[in-house]
């Protein structure tokens, strides 16, 4: 089945979709595509509008938009993030987005995204250790092992070779979740009752917690030379995981400032210390990891780039599978000024009926 054609009919992926076509590439697979994506949407950086997220802060969380533009096509995507909704059995981020087409302003694909921001964080998580860590890393170490970790532990994986993962959370049904989710995968699996003992070995350091708080979930002392971290749990105000001392003697790299200094582990140091954006490292503009004892630190809170990126790349994979509904959501009139006669002719119709 090919893509509707007619303006009136967008394709939508639900979850169902979604999960079919994950399965249908393959869940590592689609982390290497992804990830080959948005680095390929990074080395042409400067074309894209740029703006950090527009967000609604809470008590309790944060409702935000994010958009971009390449100048052929928009993107958006809708995203939540509440942490407290774990309690109720729910989850604490879920999204949708939006690919258009800017010569029409039309939408050309509506897609669930909280399975697809999973996968696109893990595959940028990736590909910026593929960058930035010490080559031939082989052991990860997974701090927070809520909905994502799975997801970090295949990416690296698949786009980095790793082979072990050390699993530690707070809550040990999380790691034994995590431990059952990924048997049979390829990762030897450990899991660890401290953050110390699951860093033992690391070469590559994931924190992926859900707590909107100022957090230490590594401290200073507890990082060797020569490790490569990804903060990703830390991503609105007021919500960070690594010490301030990891972050004056790191290597920091960032997707947009702007956004990151708002949101990131970043925003606990001084508004000009100095960071690398990740797409001159990619670009070859800039440096990325100088040396081998050198601490690097991809303080990730995701951008809107990345979502463009991932919902592109699914208008272009779902080409000839199926796994999309029409929905006729754009009001298409016989005659373009016309729209009330369009009403007009259905109350006609209804009449008949």
């Amino acid at each position: 089945m090919s893509l509707p054609s007619r303006n009136a009919v967008v394709p939508f992926v639900s979850v169902d979709n979604m999960m079919r076509l994950v399965l249908h590439v393959g869940i590592e697979q689609m982390m290497v595509e992804l990830a080959e994506a948005i680095e390929a949407d990074f080395h042409r950086w400067p074309q894209f509008d740029k703006t950090p997220r527009v967000a609604s802060h809470s008590d309790i969380g944060v409702i935000e938009l994010m958009p971009t533009s390449d100048g052929k096509h928009y993107g958006f995507k809708y995203v939540n993030g509440h942490p407290a909704n774990m309690r109720q059995g729910l989850q604490t981020v879920t999204a949708f987005g939006v690919l258009a087409d800017v010569a029409t302003g039309y939408p050309l694909l509506l897609s669930e995204m909280t399975i697809l921001t999973a996968l696109r964080t893990a595959a940028t998580s990736a590909m910026a250790a593929k960058w930035l860590a010490p080559r031939d890393s082989r052991v990860m170490a997974m701090i927070g092992n809520g909905a994502q970790a799975e997801f970090q532990a295949l990416a690296m994986k698949a786009i980095c070779g790793i082979e072990e993962v050390r699993l530690y959370d707070l809550d040990p049904a999380a790691t034994r979740k995590c431990t059952a989710n990924l048997a049979g995968r390829g990762l030897r699996v450990t899991q660890c009752e401290t953050a110390e003992d699951a860093i033992l070995g690391a070469q590559i350091i994931t924190t992926c917690t859900a707590d909107k708080q100022y957090a230490t979930i590594l401290t200073d002392n507890m990082v060797g030379g020569g490790v490569h971290i990804n903060a990703v749990g830390g991503d609105c105000p007021g919500k960070t995981e690594l010490h301030r001392d990891i972050l004056l003697r790191a290597g920091i790299f960032v997707e947009y400032p702007p956004q990151t200094r708002i949101e990131g582990e970043i925003q606990q140091l001084a508004a000009d210390h100095p960071v690398t954006e990740l797409w001159e490292v990619i670009t070859g503009s800039a440096p990325g990891r100088t040396g081998a004892g050198q601490v690097t630190l991809f303080d990730s809170v995701g951008f809107a780039i990345e979502d463009f990126s991932a919902l592109r790349y699914i208008h272009a994979r779902l080409q000839g599978t199926g796994l999309f509904q029409e929905l006729d959501m754009i009001a298409d009139p016989d005659e373009s000024r016309d729209l009330f006669g369009m009403l007009c002719r259905a109350e006609a119709a209804a009449r008949v009926a």
